[in-house]
């Protein structure tokens, strides 16, 4: 195990050891470098005094997103990148019938393609599963089973501490306090809860565990189908003790426990109401009621209780802040430096939280289903990861980086029945490494170099013949692939077609940033040859250096020959030629920096959660820092960061945006290869903006 949670069990054990030791190894760093983490981190406490917003509350690999009262009593999920669900198939399918790939095509890639498998209700029923299961709602009720309304909750005031990871609710129910704590431990898929209120020791509330069957579609604020109950199944899984549970859930071929421990004076009951699925647990008279719930593939074999969680959730994340990276812009005469630094601090909790575990996360985390059933968006898994890389944090991301390595054999078949070498690799892709069925899937190719720009991130923290061998065969098949698609013409040049390009508009050729990033990737795969002692691919070569020159009008790179505007109308393509990617042979530096000033005249163009960080890339490797620093904070609705710091700028909470700015920011405080000699390049260094930072490693 890596990452997150493995990075937090081994600072567990060490940080309760050596407390002392630890404080005064961080007193001394602060002292040295002038930045003062804890303070950096607790200015950014999350305080959203509203019932019922969300606040996730996760390890990466786990998630509990509570509202006001602390649970999910009036919205929010508990996901698990393990835990997947696939509904039956439609009737007269068998899984036979499902091709591993995820179409039925054959032959060289063409446009227009057929959406699908050729079957529309099986193609339906592939693009939505398997999805991501809500394994339950942890909900405050009252003793007639009924749930609190929002209307209910008064006086609410509530805090997440991002230095101790506890969220704490205060409010008033019938003019009554309540109080209640929440964290999730830091290594295991557990949440723990306190409740202290004079209706909890009266039994005028109590706390009910309960599940849906984990469909692709949600029923109001909740995941999932809470109207099936005949659909799935809830057991005891072992005899009920005098202060724990364990249920088993079954959902078609999901199956999952649920372990539940309290403490003294409590008792568990069924439902008030006699629903189905649901476990009450009632407070006692003598102290508020505490409960741990654990969510495993199979049943925990113990489980820690409130306090023992919170220590290790405040040791956790004191861990996670106190390592890799830092930036402190509390210097700064310009007074939107306190809302980008928040932006920085909430964005590295929120990758922490859904974005560090065994799968690359859905563009909504594990808030919820998004729009493509939480599958990953195989070009996105670059803004939720690669930040890490600069951050020294990069062992929260190879875990999820691994899905390259297991995905290979679908990608190789996928390559083949298109009648290519290598390895394609694929849009919408779920935990099998089958693509979605629809064209986009198939035509979109700006995620093809992503897996070679990932190990040459790694490759720049460990150049170790470890990371040669952990990559190059991913790295070369990709190559393959990217050497054996493009079209020959009569004049020897090649060609992109057809491709879907960034912005995904109606498929062309020659797409701008595609062509820049096939040079990028087919340069880098020639390098790993060499590093591993091997000679340059003359084939591979061959196809780099014919590549056709990337589209120009009038002055400016535009997005393909046969669409000689600027942008498609969705992302502004063109600008991450020189941005994201470094310089290379091939893109003119000045025609670059004349397309971004063109592009943001109006800011037409720039209108996804990613699009600003792109475009603050760009400005910082241009030498327009006021630019950059616009961009991150250009007040537009696709560029919001509401109150627990999630990005707005997609049609879900925008997961993308937050990768996108970590590694824009990092980018414009620690600088890139070749950059400006001095502090910050990407910041206006006219007094304004005082960046201090620490541990973090410079961009290609």
């Amino acid at each position: 195990m890596t990452g997150f949670r493995a990075d937090l069990r081994a600072a567990l054990v060490a940080a309760l050891a050596v407390v002392a030791l630890c404080a005064w190894g961080a007193a001394a760093r602060e002292e040295e470098t002038g930045i003062d983490r804890h303070a950096l981190v607790r200015r950014h406490d999350i305080r959203w005094d509203e019932p019922t917003s969300e606040v996730p509350l996760g390890n990466g690999e786990f998630c509990v997103s509570v509202d006001g009262t602390g649970l999910q009593t009036l919205g929010g999920n508990t996901m698990a990148h393990w835990a997947w669900h696939s509904e039956p198939l439609p009737e007269g399918f068998s899984a036979d019938d499902v091709p591993v790939t995820g179409t039925i095509e054959r032959g060289p890639i063409a446009a227009p393609m057929q959406d699908a498998s050729g079957h529309g209700e099986l193609d339906r029923w592939m693009f939505r599963n398997p999805h991501p299961a809500n394994l339950g709602r942890l909900r405050l009720v009252r003793a007639d089973g009924l749930a609190l309304e929002p209307t209910d909750v008064d006086a609410l005031s509530r805090t997440y501490e991002l230095w101790t990871g506890l969220h704490t609710s205060r409010f008033t129910v019938d003019e009554a306090p309540v109080v209640v704590q929440t964290c999730v431990h830091p290594d295991l898929d557990l949440v723990a809860v306190r409740v202290d209120s004079p209706l909890v020791r009266a039994g005028g509330l109590a706390v009910a565990l309960e599940f849906p069957y984990p469909s692709s579609s949600g029923s109001g604020p909740w995941a999932g189908d809470w109207d099936r109950p005949g659909s799935h199944r809830t057991q005891p899984a072992t005899t009920e003790g005098e202060d724990f549970a364990c249920l088993r859930r079954t959902a078609d071929g999901l199956t999952y426990h649920v372990s539940v421990g309290w403490s003294p004076g409590c008792r568990s009951e069924g439902s008030a109401d006699g629903r189905e699925h649901a476990f009450t647990l009632v407070g006692g008279a003598d102290a508020p009621l505490e409960m741990v719930v654990g969510f495993a593939e199979e049943p925990l074999p113990g489980l820690p209780g409130f306090d023992e969680t919170r220590r290790a959730a405040a040791a956790g994340w004191e861990t996670f802040w106190r390592s890799g990276g830092a930036i402190d812009l509390s210097g700064s005469a310009d007074p939107r430096w306190m809302e980008l630094e928040r932006r920085i601090v909430l964005s590295q909790y929120q990758m922490a939280a859904h974005s560090s575990g065994s799968w690359p996360s859905a563009e909504t985390g594990l808030l919820g289903l998004d729009p493509w059933a939480s599958q990953f968006h195989m070009e996105m898994v670059w803004w939720h990861l690669a930040h890490y890389s600069l951050w020294d944090r990069w062992s929260m991301a190879t875990d999820a980086l691994e899905c390259y390595q297991r995905f290979l054999p679908v990608a190789r078949q996928l390559a083949e029945q298109f009648e290519y070498r290598g390895a394609k690799w694929g849009k919408q892709v779920g935990p099998e490494g089958r693509t979605a069925p629809w064209m986009g899937s198939f035509v979109l190719h700006w995620q093809q170099p992503h897996p070679i720009f990932f190990a040459e991130l790694e490759y720049r923290l460990r150049p170790t013949r470890e990371t040669l061998d952990r990559w190059s065969e991913v790295v070369f098949a990709t190559a393959e692939y990217m050497a054996d698609f493009p079209t020959r013409d009569q004049d020897g040049v090649y060609h992109l077609l057809p491709v879907m390009a960034a912005c995904e508009q109606p498929t062309s050729y020659d797409t701008v940033f595609e062509l820049a990033y096939w040079r990028f990737g087919l340069d880098t795969a020639q390098r790993w040859r060499e590093r591993l002692g091997l000679p340059r691919h003359r084939g591979w070569e061959e196809v780099r250096n014919g590549l056709a020159p990337l589209p120009r009008s009038e002055g400016l790179y535009v997005l393909s020959p046969e669409r000689p505007d600027t942008h498609g109308g969705d992302h502004p393509d063109a600008i991450g030629i020189f941005g994201m990617l470094p310089p290379m042979d091939g893109v003119d530096r000045a025609t670059a920096r004349a397309t971004l000033e063109h592009m943001v005249e109006d800011w037409d163009c720039i209108r996804w959660g990613w699009d600003f960080p792109w475009v603050a890339m760009a400005a910082a490797r241009h030498g327009l820092p006021e630019l950059a620093v616009e961009a991150l904070l250009l007040a537009h609705e696709q560029n919001r960061y509401d109150e627990r710091g999630v990005n707005t700028g997609g049609p879900c909470p925008y997961l993308p945006g937050n990768g996108g700015l970590l590694y824009a920011a990092a980018m414009m405080a620690a600088g890139w290869d070749g950059a400006p000699e001095g502090e910050a390049p990407g910041f206006p260094d006219d007094g304004s903006w005082v960046v201090r930072h620490e541990g973090l490693k410079r961009a290609p």
